[in-house]
């Protein structure tokens, strides 16, 4: 008697998975949700610097305190998370906490109390509550996805993110602009309860993961798992290093371009926006990429193509149609190189990792790879005060590219698909 074996299933092309009801409003959920954070991003730290007078120490101060959340809380909101049975419905109360509290902000400055230091309180309150919405998000893109479709689906997911990159700095630009920066905010906190509710119109099969067992929470266990692997280590390390150093950049740049390069809020918004079109056409190519040299190539070629645009920004100089020229160039290159590397990093990480193990992974690498952004942020600021606005810039720009070293010498260029999944 002769058997067959069964055919792997193919992996559904994204206009399918863009059809699926539960994928989709999973999908839509991410977008609303970042086009508003993007309108944060640009609207918080240019009323540090244009309402409250900020510097460079008060600029690393204030992009500190929305990190650190993630170096105290990752570890444990991952093994509690990982515990729970319906990680969806986690997501949806950060949802709601972040809506309201985003509107304390416009409160404050309407009643004329507004402080640099309420701005940071708030900023590590909603940073919390971001982190139980992410590491409760890696287990729920398990339990929407089929692993064929990780790839594509990385892509839609995080070229919704390439989407927000786009609308959110143009959006928020203009809104700062006639609204002035506080009352720009409104807009996040809308999004938020627009997230909420369209994961309410889903009830995708959830169940608890390891961390239910043993009665304990399990703190160390994720990070002993990714460090048992070469590749998880590897891509962790490296994703470490890169992300130490662009928030030493991030910290400086807005403080950078509107002071040194005299962009205004109304020109930097929409710059950023057509820069991050980028992102997009990243988001585009990487299945393609992949599928033509294979996973390991690509992730190597992410850990190169994000950061080594950016030192074209501290290069910026002469006249300003110049200036805008070398600071589109390096947004667009960079948005691409973070969409390339974060869809073949998000699928290899996940693919690489127990599905009963998700949210607890999930949570050591975030305190991890997040947790060096606060104190990246610090060093900026640190730096900045000390050698100079452009100098740190420098040191954040060239410091980010040495990560690709951490999966150059790893299992990871020599792959080709993506593994099996180990078993729990």
């Amino acid at each position: 008697m002769t058997t067959t074996t069964a055919a792997p299933p193919r992996p559904a092309p994204a206009g399918a998975l863009l059809r699926d009801r539960v994928f989709r409003h999973y999908w839509s959920a991410h977008v609303v949700s970042l086009v508003g954070d993007q309108i944060s991003l640009i609207a918080i730290p240019l009323i540090a610097v244009l309402t409250l007078g900020a510097g460079p120490a008060e600029m690393g101060y204030l992009t500190a305190a929305a990190l650190v959340p993630n170096l105290l809380f990752s570890l444990p909101a991952g093994a509690w998370v990982d515990r729970q049975s319906y990680k969806r419905k986690v997501m949806i109360a950060a949802d709601l906490g972040r809506a309201a509290l985003i509107v304390m902000v416009p409160v404050l400055a309407f009643a004329g109390v507004l402080g640099l230091w309420h701005l940071c309180a708030l900023c590590f309150a909603i940073g919390t509550l971001t982190v139980f919405y992410e590491v409760a998000d890696g287990s729920l893109f398990a339990s929407v996805v089929r692993r064929p479709d990780y790839i594509a689906a990385n892509s839609l997911t995080v070229g919704a993110r390439a989407m927000s990159f786009v609308a959110g700095p143009s959006v928020g630009g203009v809104l700062v602009q006639v609204l002035t920066a506080p009352f720009a905010l409104l807009a996040d906190a809308l999004s938020y309860l627009g997230s909420a509710l369209l994961l309410t119109r889903i009830a995708p099969p959830e169940n608890a993961g390891s961390g239910s067992a043993g009665g304990g929470l399990g703190l160390g266990s994720g990070l002993a798992f990714v460090f048992r692997s070469a590749v998880l280590r590897q891509l962790l390390l490296g994703c470490t290093v890169i992300n130490l150093f662009n928030y030493v950049f991030h910290a400086l740049l807005i403080l950078y371009v509107t002071t040194e390069l005299g962009i205004s809020p109304g020109m930097l918004g929409p710059l950023l926006g057509i820069a991050s079109i980028g992102g997009l056409a990243g988001a585009a190519v990487t299945g393609a990429l992949t599928r033509r040299f294979g996973i390991g190539p690509i992730v190597v070629l992410g850990y190169l193509a994000f950061p080594l645009p950016l030192v074209l920004i501290p290069l910026a100089g002469g006249p300003q149609p110049v200036v805008i020229g070398m600071l589109l160039a390096a947004e667009f290159l960079a948005a691409l190189g973070v969409m390339i590397l974060d869809i073949s990093v998000g699928s290899l990480q996940t693919a690489s990792t127990p599905m009963s193990r998700l949210s607890l992974v999930k949570g050591a690498q975030r305190a991890v790879n997040y947790g060096v952004r606060p104190i990246g942020a610090l060093l900026g600021g640190v730096l900045g005060e000390l050698i100079g606005v452009r100098a740190g810039l420098w040191v954040g720009a060239v410091g980010a590219v040495t990560g690709v070293l951490f999966v150059l010498f790893s299992p990871v260029p020599r792959m080709r698909e993506l593994p099996e999944p180990p078993g729990a």
